[in-house]
């Protein structure tokens, strides 16, 4: 894990020292009047780095809790160990120690980076793409993208995100919640990919996939919709003088990115639950994890989505469906903000021309 960590963080530095290098070629070239080779190409891979920095860099921040809502969601319901976020962080630092908080950490990054940079890079074409074919069909030239096509345009990114990036989510659940006593180490992502290809097949990497996409659409689409409706809304408002020189500064620019975050997550969460229990399914020492030592030590089986979800309301009723919701909301909260305000200053300090609003 900790060399994943270290070639994941070689990789990210190398990439940006890159991009950095030839922002400031392209730049050397605009001053003497000469146009830069392979501006749109430079110009995507910027965008690609302000999105992988902004995932990293989000998803860090709050690893602890990321780790406990995951812990939370599969952990057998008759042998409690983590009740609640603060009684869960506790019983991990004492169990694991601090190293234990951020179990999986390297493998999310190395998850997120480029979901996230997928993810900002595809909103971006998205909205740019659904804009013109407004403008067209309505014959308005100065029209501008409404809360609804900024849902759908959120949407087509989730979905492209996660779908390219969905077998990482998939160990990276299983390395999560995998303790010390766990019968089976994975060692890191790629032991964890290639283990679960070789015992279980390829169609095992993507178990989830249906309600991961299903929850992605509200999830994401939510996530943009509501951060770049509330900003227009400020800009254009400027209620107690939060607007200053056509901007936002940056504490407000994080309110708007915490108020869409919470909208996104509340609605989609269900659907996170049940994907995660659906990876768990095929993994022959997952039972001691997620049924523990309590009364029912049955191996996880579930047909398909709407199985899962029946017997997690059956055996377990309905709040099952929103179990880690408290530490995932506290998560959620600040990742969101800091992945949206992230994005749009390494966007800043790049260069890159293109907003996620035009």
């Amino acid at each position: 894990m900790a060399s994943e960590n270290v070639v994941g963080k070689n990789t990210g530095e190398s990439a940006v020292t890159t991009i950095v290098n030839l922002a400031a070629e392209e730049a050397k070239l605009a001053r003497e009047g000469v146009k830069a080779p392979g501006h749109a190409i430079l110009s995507i891979c910027k965008s690609l780095v302000a999105g992988g920095v902004a995932g990293g860099v989000s998803r860090t921040a709050v690893a602890p809790l990321e780790r406990l809502k995951i812990l939370l969601q599969v952990q057998n319901p008759h042998s409690i160990q983590y009740n609640g976020t603060i009684q869960g962080l506790k019983y991990i630092w004492k169990s694991e120690g601090f190293r234990g908080l951020f179990k999986g950490n390297g493998t999310n990054c190395a998850r997120i980076i480029p979901n996230s940079a997928v993810k900002f890079f595809s909103y971006e074409q998205a909205s740019s793409g659904i804009l013109w074919l407004y403008r067209r069909h309505s014959g308005k030239e100065d029209a501008q993208l409404t809360p609804v096509l900024r849902l759908g345009a959120g949407a087509c990114a989730g979905i492209i995100a996660m779908s390219a990036t969905y077998p990482m989510d998939m160990v990276r659940g299983r390395i999560t919640v995998q303790t010390e006593k766990s019968p089976y180490q994975y060692r890191g992502m790629f032991h964890a990919l290639r283990t679960v290809y070789c015992e279980e097949g390829f169609r095992a990497l993507y178990k989830g996939w249906l309600p991961s996409v299903i929850g992605v659409i509200p999830y994401v689409g939510l996530n943009f919709a509501v951060y770049e409706s509330l900003k227009d809304w400020l800009i254009k408002t400027n209620p107690y003088g939060l607007v200053e020189d056509s901007e936002l500064s940056i504490v407000t620019r994080l309110g708007c990115g915490a108020v869409a975050g919470t909208v996104g997550q509340t609605v989609a969460y269900p659907l996170d639950v049940i994907r995660r229990r659906m990876q768990m399914v095929g993994w022959k020492d997952a039972a001691s994890i997620v049924t523990g030592h309590g009364r029912s030590k049955a191996p996880l089986e579930y047909n398909g989505m709407v199985d899962a979800f029946r017997k997690t309301v059956r055996n377990e009723g309905f709040g099952a469906l929103y179990k880690g919701l408290v530490p995932n909301s506290v998560k959620v909260v600040p990742s969101i903000a800091i992945a949206f305000v992230t994005y749009e200053v390494v966007k800043d300090v790049l260069g890159v021309e293109m907003r996620i609003s035009d």
